[in-house]
């Protein structure tokens, strides 16, 4: 029997190359005659630049970038021919500043636009950016300003929102001749336009830890980036993704993408799916928000559409039987309930690694 393990990351505790192979360990000793087929996903955030790695190899480029609030981090970009994947998070994710020392209007995404360049100098010809687990909300302002993009006097592109306050003209020329010949790629899941009460601040930003009563003023000094660049583009689908970053990709030429077809795209997930019997994804919890955009569900329905059976394991499932096979899935598993809830969280891998050697029982023939 042939498993394909495809599960996305386990809520900051197992990454999905991790996750992989702790269901790969545990469902090998309980079928040792199964092929197992790792091939860990990813939405665009936080891990993307790992998962694809396992996967594709290719070359890593190390650099060091500008963090959200100036000081230097590292960052990776992964060269896979001609291709260029980035990892915006790395320069500007939540996951760099503790929740008790976020200032989201001054955290900028200028070393996002730092690895762009250093995959541009690399000689990649296209230039995949993913969105997800951002910590700024500037527009993408920063990442402009990186790439040569020039403002007035009295104007700053660097230094966060806060720093908008001031703009009166933006000069694109410069950056956009600086990818002229690159074909760039915003992939992330978020489809909101850059304004407004159904735009990036609004949505996202009390999860950036933007204080309620500064949504509507952070969201009008991203108005005034919008004014002295494109109004137009700030409402197209995807603007909103990544605190902005896709507006200011958009800006640039780019497309936008969801990050999860882009990482099953480039996987080449259907041909593994087609290759299997049974398809295994992953995710830290399995509840209502698995649906359209996730890992899960679009691992589920690449396996519907290579008609085979998709299950899913988590660390908890808060969803029952009908909901999971409304969401493709054929059932789901939860570590808590074969370990605890506290030895679940003690030891994700190994909880992980059981709960696969249970479910293996059941599924493999």
């Amino acid at each position: 029997m042939r498993v394909l393990i495809a599960p996305d990351t386990f809520d900051g505790t197992l990454s999905a190359v991790q996750a992989a192979r702790s269901i790969a360990e545990g469902w090998a000793r309980r079928a040792p005659g199964d092929r197992l087929d790792l091939v860990p996903m990813g939405d665009g955030g936080p891990g993307l630049v790992e998962v694809l790695h396992a996967t594709l190899g290719g070359d890593l480029l190390a650099v060091t970038v500008t963090g959200p609030y100036g000081g230097p981090v590292p960052g990776s970009v992964l060269l896979t021919g001609d291709t260029a994947y980035v990892e915006a998070a790395q320069a500007c994710g939540l996951h760099l500043t503790p929740v008790h020392r976020r200032l989201p209007e001054r955290a900028g995404s200028r070393g996002v636009g730092e690895l762009v360049a250093a995959a541009v100098d690399a000689g990649a010809r296209t230039v995949v950016v993913g969105l997800g687990g951002i910590g700024s909300n500037d527009g993408g302002a920063g990442l402009l300003s990186a790439l040569g993009a020039v403002t007035d006097p009295e104007g700053a592109l660097d230094g966060g929102a806060a720093g908008l306050a001031g703009l009166a003209s933006v000069d694109l020329g410069p950056a956009r001749d600086r990818v002229r010949d690159v074909r760039l790629v915003a992939a992330g899941d978020a489809d909101a336009p850059l304004l407004g009460l159904t735009g990036t601040t609004s949505v996202s930003g009390p999860g950036r830890g933007v204080a309620p009563d500064r949504l509507q003023a952070v969201d009008a000094l991203l108005e005034r980036l919008a004014s002295t660049t494109d109004r137009a583009v700030a409402r197209q689908r995807g603007a909103g993704a990544g605190g902005g970053l896709g507006f200011a990709l958009l800006l640039l030429g780019a497309a936008h993408a969801s990050g999860v077809a882009v990482v099953a795209e480039a996987v080449d997930l259907p041909g593994h799916a087609t290759r299997a019997d049974l398809v295994v994804t992953g995710a830290g919890a399995f509840d209502f928000t698995s649906g359209s955009g996730t890992v899960p569900h679009a691992v589920a329905a690449v396996a519907a559409r290579a008609v085979r059976p998709c299950i899913a394991l988590a660390g908890r499932v808060l969803v029952g039987s009908r909901e999971m096979r409304v969401m493709g899935i054929e059932s789901a598993y939860a570590s808590e309930d074969l370990v605890g809830e506290e030895a679940s969280l003690a030891d994700p891998a190994g909880s992980l690694s059981a709960l696969a050697e249970r479910t293996a029982r059941t599924w493999s023939r």
